[in-house]
């Protein structure tokens, strides 16, 4: 069937779009994929250093993209491929004892939370995440000597609210390490744990996410693609993580969550 040159005016060239976002679709720029790969790269590089981060960077970029609907099943896939590659990597030094405690805790959260996201008001919640992060990190200096005795069980409330939390905001990164690192986990110990721990939550909101149909197909296969990008950025920063003292590993995440603080409470 032919076009009239009229229709065809109002049409945008094949080579601007790839996809299209109307009806629901999605849309993505040829010069929006090297960009978002690049994006990607960074995030899963930083998420491989300091244990989080990642999503954090790498959801304003699918959220421009593709919209906060599809932004978060997009970043949860991606994540699940970048979490098990960090837990591939640090594999020797995971915490089987600590994933344990927090799967029974998230993996019904995690649940609730992704059948409650299509409605939940998170504006005030991400608030307060900042001004707990700020918190945590003004807490690890002032009391310093109760960084070794935090109990293994308590991971279960730990990975109840973490997960809740993550099937609504996308990402709680910030909000678990501080705990994975006053149990005593560091360099490697501490990215493996919490990595097999996120892909625990990642694979429970997704499961929650398709039955409520916001996890597509065509989401799903954006995630998947950036996959590749993700293991890279992983396997560069087990090599960082690798070649940093301890002090100066710790240093970096607090100056991280402090970032990441600032960030909640301006933008909440």
């Amino acid at each position: 069937m032919w076009l009239s040159w009229d229709k065809m005016q109002g049409m945008p060239p094949p080579s601007a779009a790839i996809l299209s976002r109307q009806g629901g679709q999605l849309l993505m720029h040829v010069w929006e994929w090297p960009l978002l790969v690049l994006v990607a790269l960074a995030a899963s590089t930083l998420a491989a250093v300091t244990g989080f981060g990642g999503a954090a960077v790498l959801l304003p970029a699918l959220v421009a993209i593709f919209g906060v609907r599809a932004a978060i099943p997009i970043l949860t896939v991606a994540q699940l491929i970048g979490n098990g590659s960090r837990v591939w990597f640090n594999r020797r030094e995971l915490n089987w004892r600590v994933v344990g405690w927090f799967a029974c805790g998230g993996v019904p959260m995690a649940l609730l939370g992704g059948y409650l996201f299509a409605s939940a008001p998170l504006g005030g919640l991400t608030r307060l995440l900042g001004a707990f992060l700020l918190l945590v990190v003004v807490w690890r200096h002032l009391r310093p000597r109760l960084a070794r005795s935090f109990p293994a069980p308590a991971f279960a409330a730990i990975g109840a609210g973490s997960s809740f939390l993550s099937a609504l905001l996308g990402s709680v990164g910030p909000l678990m390490a501080p705990f994975f690192l006053a149990y005593g986990l560091v360099k490697g110990a501490y990215i493996g744990t919490e990595a097999l721990a996120t892909v625990v939550m990642h694979v429970t909101k997704l499961v929650a996410y398709g039955q409520t149909g916001v996890l597509s197909w065509r989401n799903a296969g954006m995630g998947l693609a950036l996959g590749p990008v993700m293991i890279l950025g992983s396997f560069l920063g087990k090599r960082i993580v690798d070649r940093l003292p301890e002090r100066v590993f710790v240093s970096i995440i607090e100056g991280v969550l402090v970032a990441a603080g600032v960030l909640f409470l301006v933008q909440g």
